[in-house]
């Protein structure tokens, strides 16, 4: 169970599952990133493949005034795989991020990247169409000129609805690395990319020009101590954001300052305990995802084992620390072996900003109340989401192998091949997305 802000207690129940069951899986299928727009009416979902499945919010009705499931809205080709000649590399088309922009008119847009190249998609609906043209038939054929006798005054007809998505900017070859994040300012009209070592501001309406605004690169690649590993812009203040490092740091920048942000205003690093360095300290020390709370006053940070919050106001430590899943410090050996340490875990806020997400292995993931500190592991299975009235058992993870209950996972039994990287929070309700490997799992709170 968790707590609500009234200290009363709520559960989690399924709302539905999306996606090829195992037998029908290819490598195409696999989820990428998950987003709500800003209302939460709509949520997007990019895969590997390139591909971008937009689900909508089903309408509220006099019968059922408060509906919780997302059905198919659009899908559409984002991204196909490219070449690059010049360095011999294969550009995969797999969507890193999605990003929506708050809405203005009838339609939607959303920024969705890969490796290089960033897109706005505008995606709209039609119910109505011209028919009647001159100089075309209504299939759009240019009509032979002897056919034309008389003038025709073109009409609208009513259609059935027709969602589509048409590319309106194209914003590329301007990074050298892979792009691992995009955030948009709360201008909505500028928006940065970020990859391994650089950082740009790109205009919406300006595709052929970026401006750099942060580079780590040394003048001698050999001397490289770290990767930027993600970055965000503050949700209010249109000049301030900021930089996670693969060396668990994280920099506040002020564009007000200067051109170039090589100076940052805040460092945000926590002392490492010389206790407990070992081989894999700097390793598990990368952040891995990073979100301003709803007001900009905190910061979240998940590295592999930890969620953090940050003050903005102290840059000394963070406020509070939430282990994930400490029972795998045991098993780091085996982790860096699979390669699964270098795992990029994603996290996010509740809608009053009293509660943290994030996922783990197994298909488990961990929902924090920050009020009781108290934190709850949940498991995602198509067995569940078959049962949509009944309610999701807590589970938990021993510290050691021994003979355990039937809610509880012995830590030798974890499978690391089945995790859960992707999750999203809607930003009003509390329901919860939540991304297997191939699946798409919604979760309700049971008063919602």
């Amino acid at each position: 169970m968790e707590m609500n802000q009234d200290g009363e207690c709520f559960e989690w129940s399924p709302s539905q599952v999306k996606g090829p069951v195992d037998d029908e899986v290819q490598d195409a299928d696999l989820i990428s990133t998950i987003e709500f727009n800003e209302d939460g009416s709509l949520l997007g979902v990019g895969d590997k493949g390139g591909r971008i499945v937009v689900f909508q919010r089903e309408q509220a009705s006099k019968t059922s005034p408060k509906r919780n499931e997302y059905n198919v809205y659009i899908t559409f080709h984002s991204h196909e795989p490219e070449f690059d000649y010049l360095k011999s590399l294969e550009i995969e088309e797999k969507i890193n991020q999605i990003r929506w922009l708050k809405r203005k008119n009838a339609a939607h847009f959303l920024l969705s990247t890969n490796d290089k190249t960033i897109k706005l998609w505008k995606i709209s609906e039609k119910t109505k169409r011209a028919e009647g043209y001159n100089l075309r038939d209504d299939n759009g054929i240019i009509r032979p000129a002897s056919t034309i006798t008389n003038l025709r005054i073109p009409f609208i007809r009513p259609m059935e609805l027709m969602v589509e998505a048409t590319p309106k900017r194209v914003f590329s070859n301007a990074h050298t690395y892979h792009i691992n994040s995009i955030s948009l300012n709360s201008d909505q009209e500028t928006f940065l990319s970020a990859d391994d070592l650089r950082i740009n501001l790109w205009h919406t309406e300006v595709t052929d020009q970026s401006f750099n605004i942060v580079d780590i690169k040394p003048p001698n690649m050999e001397d490289l101590t770290e990767v930027i590993t993600g970055a965000e812009f503050h949700p209010r203040e249109c000049n301030l954001f900021v930089y996670s490092s693969s060396r668990g740091i994280v920099r506040l920048c002020d564009m007000r300052q200067s051109a170039l942000c090589d100076r940052h205003c805040k460092v945000y690093e926590e002392p490492e305990d010389p206790a407990t360095r070992s081989f894999f300290s700097e390793i598990i020390s990368s952040i891995s995802d990073i979100k301003f709370n709803h007001s900009g006053r905190y910061m979240l940070t998940r590295d592999f084992l930890n969620l953090k919050v940050w003050d903005l106001q102290m840059d000394s430590k963070p406020v509070e620390t939430y282990p994930i899943h400490e029972y795998l410090r045991t098993k780091l050996c085996v982790l860096y072996e699979n390669d699964c340490i270098f795992d990029k875990f994603e996290c996010c806020w509740s809608p009053k900003d009293d509660h943290l997400l994030t996922g783990s292995y197994h298909n488990l993931f961990k929902v924090t109340s920050r009020q009781t500190r108290r934190d709850i592991l949940f498991e995602s299975s198509r067995e569940q989401a078959i049962r949509p009235k009944q309610l999701l058992k807590p589970k938990k993870v021993l510290l050691n192998a021994k003979r355990n209950k039937k809610d509880e996972i012995n830590p030798d039994s974890l499978e690391f091949s089945k995790k859960i990287l992707h999750c999203a929070y809607h930003p009003i309700d509390n329901i919860i997305a939540i991304a297997t490997a191939h699946n798409l799992f919604t979760y309700t709170a049971k008063d919602s």
